[in-house]
């Protein structure tokens, strides 16, 4: 495969539009998994809390190791291993069917996680270092569309599985895995291999300036457990949804968001990356006390649709670090934030899932709890982040950290 320049060749084969593509072909498998998997973990392999919780956990163990992408690009472009772990993601959700029982569904949830986390590592670094500060935060709204779009095509193919074709979950896994790992595949033969602007470093840095976003970082990790793991296992335990309730509800989630996250971007834009997470944050703590009390199933419903909406917003906190981030830095950077996301996502959902048996409502209070910490952080970026004006309190002066070489002046 030929290296082109961004700029270079027809309009199709341009980087945003290999971005888009592949950002598609992510729900079709992974929002064929999320759709199926309360249902198939509770009715097929007998699933209680603990084992969901457990589930859950191994799910972000390769989140939690993302920092190794960094070691891959040693022996692989980064353009390349992203169409690798996209097809890596498509494999494992496809096989998911065949293995009704608990370790055969642990094993597969590793396997599909593995591609999904690094591709969402590789995706962050791509889109940070192929796109302008300016359109950064359309671009990535449009991405999310994009995203949604491919969503709703999961959920109608669920639907349509179950209600009108009475297809088995094994085929329903193997049909949205498979077109994943087709379209790795097709993208990988018809875009040449894109530049980068600036050569990045390929070894792990961490940098003392950097502490407010992978702060927020880390809390959005926590805070994404409740909606990703409990939320989902409400409606079904609690409420009886079933697995064509719930693809209504997360077609609900992506039809919203195609027309949503493209203006959540421009509004980013406009008013700045403070005032978008001020805002996530207060929502999330009505959403998630709404959520420990909650009788009604369509009051139930309803959160869960806001919910999902508020992820859009999480758009500022990457455009909040490629404004105050050396270029350099953002490959390195993509993989080790994913890993302190990813700290807490492992260790929460096994506490959680314990905490559950005793009262769901505790982990939801739990998680307004959480917003409240993310809220109080996200009041410290300044109106005008930039390298040497990262944070309003707390600003550092130090050296670059890299792990494993010798410490780089800032």
């Amino acid at each position: 495969m030929i290296t082109t320049p961004a700029s270079a060749g027809p309009a199709w084969r341009r980087p945003e539009v290999l971005l888009l593509l592949m950002a598609a072909a992510v729900p079709l498998s992974f929002s064929t998994w999320m759709t199926l998997l309360d249902n198939f973990s509770i009715h097929r392999a007998q699933f209680t809390g603990r084992e969901i919780g457990i589930l859950q956990s191994l799910r972000e163990v390769p989140g939690f190791l993302s920092f190794a992408v960094v070691l891959l690009l040693l022996l692989v472009r980064e353009q390349r291993l992203a169409y690798a772990s996209l097809a890596l993601l498509g494999l494992g959700t496809a096989v998911t069917g065949l293995f009704p029982h608990a370790i055969g569904l642990y094993v597969t949830t590793v396997v599909m996680s593995l591609g999904f986390h690094y591709y969402e590592t590789l995706q962050t670094s791509l889109a940070l270092q192929w796109i302008d500060k300016a359109r950064a935060p359309q671009t990535l709204g449009r991405i999310i569309a994009a995203g949604s779009f491919a969503s709703i095509l999961a959920f109608g193919l669920v639907w349509l599985a179950f209600d009108r074709l009475g297809l088995d979950f094994a085929w329903v896994y193997a049909i949205g895995g498979g077109a994943t790992a087709v379209i790795a595949v097709g993208a990988w033969l018809a875009f040449p291999q894109f530049p980068q602007r600036v050569a990045q470093h390929k070894h792990m840095v961490l940098r003392r300036r950097y502490w407010l976003y992978y702060a927020l970082v880390f809390m959005s990790g926590a805070r994404r457990q409740i909606f990703i793991v409990f939320a989902g296992f409400l409606m079904v335990e609690k409420f009886g949804f079933d697995v064509s309730a719930m693809a209504t509800l997360f077609l609900l989630n992506a039809a919203a968001n195609i027309w949503l996250a493209p203006r959540i971007g421009s509004l980013i834009a406009r008013f700045g990356e403070r005032n978008a997470l001020v805002c996530e944050y207060v929502g999330l703590i009505v959403v998630f006390t709404a959520y420990a009390f909650v009788e009604s199933a369509v009051a139930a419903a309803s959160l869960y649709v806001v919910d999902h909406l508020f992820f859009a917003l999480a758009i500022a906190i990457k455009t909040y670090f490629q404004k105050i981030a050396d270029p350099a830095d953002i490959a390195s950077t993509a993989g080790v934030s994913f890993t302190i996301n990813h700290i807490a996502a492992v260790g929460l959902p096994v506490v959680f899932g314990m905490l559950w048996l005793a009262s769901p409502a505790a982990v939801f209070l739990c998680g307004a709890a959480m917003a409240g910490v993310s809220l109080l952080l996200s009041l410290n970026i300044p109106d005008r982040p930039e390298p040497g004006n990262e944070v309003s309190v707390g600003r550092v002066r130090s050296s670059i950290v890299p792990v494993g070489s010798a410490p780089v002046a800032q």
